[in-house]
């Protein structure tokens, strides 16, 4: 019966901790999509990034989601048991609030480990990667973000191309632009028929953009200086930025992290495993907290627990910002925030279990009621 009931329970809980996680996942997600077509909108990222940075992304949004999403499925699922009179069936058959307890904590173990490998290994791995992808977007000039028989850009500075061939050639392309020269503003605008990108890898991958058939037109018209060019071919060198050393410390794997002195990796290792540690602690006070009447509903102590709960996350945030600033010493950590709320589910635990005690001795027995 024991691993039956484990597994019941276990079944409960987990279905409906992947049940939150995906919708406040979805949310998230819903989020940074729109802010990435934002980018998309203002031609900062091409469409194809967008899918692939949320990718990454996501084992980030989950290591944040899955605590959050355990303690409020905890808290529905033994909430009703509680209504259904599950639970009252379960004490009645010998299982102490205790044993209950064991059974609570083995499934935050399951849930824990899931954790521990997004944290320590997963996450991390994910965000490097989406640094190297950010890197790679960020090499790309404003060319790559142009649209067909559109103007991008404003005023003076305007690109303008009318197609893309196959081979990745602009057809009929359009570039106004302003050069300082002598502290004179000069305006240039370039006409070609075709025009292509070309990178130059000896040359530390510098991007050049080569114009075909057409005509350069330089200065103000009716000025001295106004000059008209016609060319065959024309390149001119596009800006370029430098690869930067991708250094945070959430890229960093977990054991370059527990082998490092620097202050910002220890905060970010004591992140890590405050993420894990809370799932237990958590599952203590939300089974403390999912008992109740059957009158009062399943949902009557649901905000004492995510005010709780909120606190909790709020304060390891807190504690997290204090560490980096160095506001806090790094011996200290983390851990008495955990310390604290130990203690917290271990009085919420003991007025949980004495609760069950005090109705248990009221019942009367056989002898009572004969008489």
């Amino acid at each position: 019966m024991t691993l039956r009931l484990f597994r019941y329970l276990a079944k409960e809980v987990l279905v409906s901790t992947a049940g939150v996680t995906l919708i406040l996942l979805l949310v998230i997600l819903s989020g940074r999509f729109s802010f990435y077509l934002g980018r998309i909108a203002d031609g900062k990222m091409t469409f194809e990034f967008l899918f692939v940075i949320l990718g990454y992304h996501v084992p980030s949004f989950v290591q944040m989601i899955l605590p959050l999403a355990f303690f409020l499925a905890l808290l529905l699922s033994f909430g009703r048991l509680y209504i259904e009179n599950e639970m009252s069936v379960l004490f009645s058959s010998g299982i102490s609030k205790v044993k209950l307890a064991g059974y609570t904590l083995g499934i935050a173990f399951l849930v824990g480990l899931v954790s521990a490998s997004i944290n320590f290994w997963l996450a991390p791995y994910s965000e490097h990667k989406a640094a190297e992808a950010s890197q790679a977007q960020n090499q790309l000039s404003a060319f790559d973000f142009l649209i067909p028989g559109r103007f991008e850009g404003s005023g003076q500075r305007t690109t303008y191309i009318d197609s893309f061939t196959k081979e990745g050639w602009m057809n009929q392309i359009f570039l106004s632009d302003v050069v300082r020269k002598k502290d004179t503003n000069i305006p240039i605008q370039t006409f070609a028929a075709n025009a292509e990108q070309i990178r130059i890898s000896s040359e530390g991958n510098q991007n050049y953009l080569v114009f075909k058939n057409g005509t350069r037109y330089e200065g103000k018209p009716g000025t001295a200086n106004y000059r008209i060019t016609q060319f065959d071919t024309y390149a001119i060198r596009m800006e370029s930025k430098d690869e930067s050393i991708i250094d945070d410390p959430y890229t960093q794997n977990t054991l370059s992290l527990i082998n490092s002195d620097k202050l910002l990796e220890k905060v970010e290792l004591q992140w890590r495993i405050s993420l894990v540690l809370i799932i237990p602690i958590l599952a203590i006070i939300g089974l403390s907290l999912s008992q109740v009447n059957p009158r009062q509903g399943r949902f009557f102590k649901m905000l004492p627990a995510i005010l709780l709960m909120i606190l909790y996350i709020a304060l390891l945030i807190w504690g997290r910002t204090s560490l980096e600033k160095g506001k806090l010493p790094i011996q200290l950590g983390l851990w008495w925030i955990h310390g604290i709320f130990i203690l917290i589910a271990a009085v919420l635990f003991a007025q949980y279990n004495q609760v069950f005690e005090r109705r248990k001795t009221r019942q009367p027995n056989a002898a009572d009621s004969s008489e």
